[in-house]
């Protein structure tokens, strides 16, 4: 059986990041590169300091708040440092100096990758670990063990290596919610007025890597410590409206042209929350429909629809299937280090025809072994 397509060099993109780019995203980024309409100099040479790249934060703060469904009660900032820099951020303006513990919870890979960071400033406290059951399944609600005079709440909405996803706002509102939702960010609507602040680092669904998009309450960081460095201090960020120090001019300028699709072109959050819906269904059914053969990582009500986690009867057959999946044309399919096995990421900018590409592939490939 031939698994090769007529291209194979043309890859499709289903890497768990930097994720695929929108095509129309991509073109207009190959414009800009030469020379950005209207100005007539290449992004890569556009100083941050110009009236031009000031309009570019205004509406790109617009546009998040916009497709969120938030006032002017909250503000966005675009950093640098990525999540791993929000690990150590937030607890040195929320959690230094405090006497009650910040509840964390521990769902997967990067999660655990906040706890070190957050224990280094202050009492942190693990209300729930998915560690027995090797992560394989989110807590429900009575299983969370959360206080009501906790400084605050942290937890990730996408574990992108386990692929597992929360369907549902966690937490009581009287404690500020922290959520790290940097592989889901602006894939689907939600309630976000409910959250203190969300972050997200840009190589998923939003853009290049290079900046981090935060969205915070505006009174959130009243009682900060007066002595944080500037560049680590919310504030100051947001006073300088992100441009404290040199930005990222290119990684925000793509965050915005992925604003302007998300509108004008998708026609917001539940428009595209329809399409990753359909998206993930097409591929969780060739798992279930593989008689045992694909087997996913997460407990079906977990299921993430960003990131397909799943694995096949041997590492042997894994290995074949990523070598026959990338000569096939199908690039980033091999499981997270931490875990193995494969995981295809489902991003925004990822086409419906390339998961039923996958799909097909997957069907092939069973057919072939079996």
């Amino acid at each position: 059986m031939d698994l090769m397509p007529a291209n194979p060099l043309n890859r499709l993109n289903f890497s768990g990041g930097p994720g695929v780019l929108p095509e129309s995203v991509l073109q207009q980024v190959q414009e800009a590169i030469i020379a950005v309409p209207g100005v007539g100099l290449s992004i890569l040479g556009i100083s941050h300091r110009s009236d031009w790249f000031a309009a570019v934060i205004a509406e790109l703060e617009s546009n998040i708040l916009s497709l969120m469904g938030l006032d002017a009660n909250y503000r966005v900032l675009f950093l640098q440092g990525g999540a791993t820099q929000q690990f150590s951020m937030l607890p040195m303006s929320l959690l230094a100096g405090a006497e009650r513990p910040a509840d964390y919870l521990h769902t997967g890979y990067w999660s655990g990758k906040a706890l070190p960071e957050a224990r280094r400033v202050g009492p942190v406290r693990v209300a729930w670990s998915g560690e027995d059951c090797g992560f394989a399944q989110l807590p429900g609600d009575a299983e969370l063990d959360l206080r009501p005079d906790a400084p605050y709440l942290h937890y990730v909405s996408n574990e992108t290596v386990e692929g597992l996803q929360f369907h549902r706002v966690l937490g009581d509102d009287r404690v500020p919610r922290i959520c790290d939702m940097s592989s889901d960010f602006l894939s689907a609507p939600g309630d976000f007025r409910r959250f203190a602040l969300i972050y997200a680092h840009a190589q998923k669904n939003i853009g290049p890597a290079g900046v981090t998009v935060v969205v915070h309450r505006k009174d959130l960081f009243a009682a900060a410590p007066d002595n944080l460095p500037g560049f680590l201090d919310y504030r100051a960020q947001g006073a300088a409206h992100s441009i404290l120090n040199t930005p990222p001019v290119f990684a925000i300028y793509v965050v915005l042209l992925v604003s302007r699709w998300l509108r004008d072109e998708i026609g917001g959050l539940a428009a595209m929350d329809r399409i990753n819906r359909r998206k993930a269904e097409l591929l969780y059914g060739a798992l279930d429909a593989s008689d045992g053969f694909y087997r996913g990582w997460a407990a079906s009500g977990d299921r993430s629809l960003m990131n397909v986690a799943f694995k096949l009867p041997t590492p042997a057959l894994e290995n074949a299937f990523v070598s026959a999946a990338l000569a096939a044309g199908f690039s980033g399919l091999a499981g997270h280090r931490s875990i193995g096995g494969i995981r295809a990421s489902l991003y925004n900018g990822l086409q419906l025809s390339a998961v039923e590409q996958l799909a097909g592939f997957m069907a092939d490939f069973k057919a072939e072994q079996r």
